[in-house]
């Protein structure tokens, strides 16, 4: 609960607005009327219908698809708050959009990462609140303060609750670049991680070489930032039932889930897939099988913290079994 809620305001684009009217009740506060729209033409525009006036606004926008109308949104609200006056201007990005592009890795190719660091920037925030950025180096691609919860502490305890023993439980990484993320996750629910040894012969298609680690005859948990189009984390789970695994589960903070990922998912032997709404499911995406989250109160709390300048720091760290 907030101590004093009379110069702050919760806006939502149109990107997550049942994530954001969320966020804004378990602050016990309504959400800052405002339209977000498109001319004729699809140009944006934007209306707030209330002032801001010295507030600290907190503009909550996920740049998922379509990625770069739902950025244009958000470039455009925090320039309208910051000619409105505005005190301090928090861009809370649940997912944040053209996070994959954040090095060369090849000649000639853009680091857009970096240029949608720099956008946010020059449109006016003071601050980013995110979640799980696919590389954590971007926070240094700003030159406002970024802070970047985990979405680990909200799905290993999911697990705990689920599983009645974690004797035959298995973290796995399904590529080098997560491990870390598993290591914290197994540290929470106390298993032991294996990890995907793969190759990526071109964008969106994927390879399993190697499994290293003993996951025969266990339950095995692939955890991974995002699932975009699912070659990765499917290609995965059938690799992991070759080589003896008993089931199979999957997580992640980010439900992309782009092109024939949801085709693919179901053709797996992922029996279950637990996701958090940094990015809205809509209707045709929804399924059985796949079980959300939510991160509104963590966001919450984040928002308390930053409001009344207190540390966020507690928020980092996921408790340990």
């Amino acid at each position: 609960m907030l101590h004093n809620a009379k110069n702050i305001k919760i806006f939502s684009a149109n990107s997550n607005p049942n994530l954001a009217a969320s966020i804004a009740n378990h602050l016990n506060l309504p959400l800052a009327s405002n339209k977000v729209g498109k001319f004729s033409d699809g140009e944006i525009f934007v209306n707030l219908d209330e002032t801001v006036r010295g507030s600290d606004v907190f503009i909550i926008q996920s740049t998922c698809d379509p990625v770069n109308d739902h950025l244009m949104e958000l470039l455009v609200m925090i320039d309208a708050c910051k000619r409105a006056s505005a005190g301090r201007i928090v861009a809370v990005m649940p997912y944040f959009g053209y996070a994959r592009q954040d090095r060369k890795a090849k000649a000639r190719d853009p680091i857009t990462a970096k240029l949608v660091a720099n956008l946010i920037t020059a449109a006016g925030a003071t601050r980013v609140l995110t979640m799980d950025l696919h590389a954590a180096q971007i926070q240094g691609f700003f030159d406002i303060p970024v802070d970047h919860l985990l979405g680990v502490p909200l799905l290993a305890p999911y697990y705990l609750e689920k599983f009645d023993s974690m004797d035959d439980v298995v973290v796995v990484s399904p590529d080098f670049g997560s491990v870390t993320r598993a290591r914290n996750f197994s540290r929470i629910i106390d298993t032991p991680v294996a990890i995907i040894d793969k190759r990526r012969p071109r964008p969106n298609v994927s390879e399993v070489m190697n499994i290293i680690g003993d996951i025969k005859d266990k339950k095995v948990i692939l955890v991974d930032d995002m699932i975009d189009t699912a070659g990765t984390i499917t290609h995965g789970a059938e690799a992991l039932i070759e080589k003896g695994a008993k089931e199979v589960y999957a997580c992640c903070s980010h439900p992309v889930l782009s092109g024939p990922a949801m085709e693919r998912i179901a053709a797996s032997p992922i029996k279950e897939l637990v996701v958090l709404d940094t990015i809205e499911l809509p209707e045709e995406k929804k399924a059985p099988n796949i079980k959300v989250l939510s991160v509104a109160k963590l966001f919450a709390d984040a928002i308390e913290k930053i409001y009344e300048d207190e540390s966020i720091s507690p928020l980092f760290s996921p408790p340990v079994k």
